[in-house]
């Protein structure tokens, strides 16, 4: 019999990769996330997407991000 009280851990073969480096905000003109880079519907919809558009995402967050630090630098200033 498993303890109801211990923490449920997600098999690493079910874990789902995302880009989130935990700095959640989105620049409000271009609409992406300056963290990494996704879109809020990208964000929200992110565990529901199959793994095939992931990918094709996760492709193309590393150009988002440097046009966007190119359009909004000073979003990425603290």
């Amino acid at each position: 019999m498993t303890d109801p009280s211990a923490p449920r851990t997600i098999p690493a073969a079910n874990a789902i990769v995302t880009p989130c480096i935990k700095v959640c905000v989105v620049e409000p003109l271009s609409g992406l996330c300056i963290g990494c880079g996704r879109t809020l519907r990208e964000i929200g919809g992110w565990a529901s997407f199959s793994p095939d558009a992931r990918d094709r995402i996760m492709a193309v967050l590393p150009d988002r991000l440097a046009r966007l630090k190119q359009t909004a630098p000073d979003a990425f200033m603290e």
